[in-house]
């Protein structure tokens, strides 16, 4: 089969997803991977200023012109090539950065990740193979990816940004294996029946398989790989071992935890409650109660100082007040405009709303107090007030963290996302599937940063729905603290 390097790739983690995607890609799942594509444009387009001028291959459907266009550049003695494509025997790459000097040729591929991963060598590793068999004298190749621990300070730094590792020997070790593998790859497509492949860590990793649902239809509706909390190694060893439906685990020695959300689903059990542990936590609650949730957007490439790669950059909060437990519940929120760093905006609105000593509540508290102390650190005279609310954060979710509340619709998870519709089936006003256009914090994030595509017409919409959407997520809370409060009324 025409193979590129991505479908070399995908046949290094699994062959058969090659397979399905050519005779049955109607079983495809959508994967949501939009954030990682644009951050690895965007990557991509700043790795590139470090080589200085380049000739650009434009993407063509018609290979050839690609293939064409990359010839007529590397006529030059000495020139930098973006998207240099090949051609050998059906294997088709385009590298990401190509530099030629005389009749050496040095080869770049570029990742948005801040670490290694081997299959970035087996990636590289089949360019090199292409370009060795089309008889390219290779000097050297190279992974370009994200430095975690640079810090911006005014103009972007781009030979501190990024990293550059040697991986020429890896590329050279692994001529043989390259060779095979396309070989074994051409092999296996061209089975007409389908191929029997069972399930494995190559289901999981190195990515995430499209086709998961459709290679596990076997399997009984609970089954091990329904089990929250579980590393997905020891999910695939009990597989292996046979232990696979809900009934067969739990005479396993497994993790009670884990155990008792089988019991719950197996025998559907109602919901466990422990009074005193739930009471015990509410008592260390005061009023007025402060429900705050953030929202925040990561960029591979940091835009402001004081940032690094990947960093949280808080954009918007939510917050519901409650004076004392009989009073009327208000609400404010901020959300940034979008063109400009929107940190020290955002912090003064969150002192402005949030007095001192006061009981502020979240949901896994530990991603709000890390927002508000990376605040506090970039703006020193704000610094007393936002760790005064940060010493006085609560952390809402442990009662169920802890499975001092639990039920069988939780499904052994923690989240918000499952304890909210959990607690309240049937309200519609609590359901993020009604919400329009943003409904997670992946959704809100992307949108934030898409800010400036939207026309002015358009643009208060979004806002309008991006603002439903944290309000819900500190309503949610402000529901489950009255939930958890009945418990105490009810004694």
């Amino acid at each position: 089969m025409n193979l590129s390097k991505s479908k070399f790739c995908n046949g290094v983690q699994c062959n058969k997803i090659l397979w399905l995607d050519k005779y049955k890609s109607e079983f495809k799942e959508e994967i949501d991977n939009k954030n990682v594509l644009d951050n690895g444009t965007e990557v991509g387009i700043f790795a590139q200023k470090l080589f200085g001028p380049s000739k650009n291959v434009s993407f063509n459907s018609d290979l050839n012109k690609m293939i064409d266009e990359t010839n007529n550049y590397l006529k030059e003695d000495n020139v930098i090539i973006t998207e240099a494509s090949f051609n050998y025997e059906g294997n088709f790459c385009s590298v990401d950065i190509l530099k030629k000097e005389r009749n050496q040729i040095y080869l770049y591929e570029v990742k948005s990740s801040t670490q290694i991963s081997d299959i970035y060598i087996y990636d590289i590793s089949y360019q090199y193979y292409v370009l060795k068999k089309l008889g390219f004298n290779i000097k050297k190749v190279f992974i370009v990816y994200i430095n975690s621990n640079y810090i911006r300070h005014g103009e972007l730094e781009l030979n501190k940004l990024f990293n550059i590792k040697d991986v020429t020997d890896k590329a050279i070790d692994n001529l043989d294996y390259i060779e095979s593998k396309i070989e074994e790859i051409n092999n296996y497509m061209l089975q007409k029946d389908e191929p029997i492949k069972d399930i494995g860590l190559y289901c999981f990793k190195p990515y995430e398989c499209p086709y998961f649902k459709y290679c596990s239809k076997h399997l009984p509706r609970n089954n091990v790989f329904d089990i929250r909390g579980m590393t997905i190694n020891n999910k695939v060893n009990l597989y292996n071992k046979g232990i696979i439906s809900f009934k067969e685990l739990l005479n396993y020695d497994i993790n009670e935890k884990y155990k008792e959300q089988i019991d719950f689903e197996l025998n559907q059990k109602k919901e466990k409650i422990i009074n005193d542990k739930i009471m015990s936590f509410i008592n260390t609650i005061t009023y007025p109660l402060y429900f705050l949730d953030f929202e925040t957007f990561q960029e591979s490439i940091p835009k402001y100082d004081d940032t690094y790669p990947y960093m949280q950059i808080p954009f918007q909060y939510s917050l519901h007040i409650m004076e004392s437990k009989s009073s009327d519940i208000k609400h404010v929120e901020f959300l940034a405009r979008g063109d400009c760093d929107p940190r020290r905006d955002l912090a003064i609105s969150l002192i402005n709303n949030i007095p001192k000593d006061v009981c502020v509540l979240a949901y896994n508290m530990s991603f709000e107090k890390s927002v508000i102390k990376a605040l506090a650190h970039t703006f020193p005279d704000l610094s007393e007030h936002l760790m005064n609310i940060y010493n006085n954060i609560k952390d809402l979710m442990i009662p169920f963290k802890n499975r001092d509340y639990y039920n069988k619709e939780m499904k052994g998870s923690y989240s918000i996302k499952y304890v909210l519709p959990a607690l309240f089936p049937d309200d519609p006003s609590l359901n993020y599937k009604n919400l329009e256009m943003v409904h997670n914090g992946s959704e809100a994030s992307s949108t934030y940063q898409n800010l400036g595509k939207y026309s002015k017409e358009e643009l208060e919409n979004v806002r309008k729905n991006m603002l439903k959407y944290c309000e819900l997520d500190t309503f949610a809370m402000v529901k489950i603290w009255q939930k958890i409060n009945e418990i105490k009324e009810e004694k």
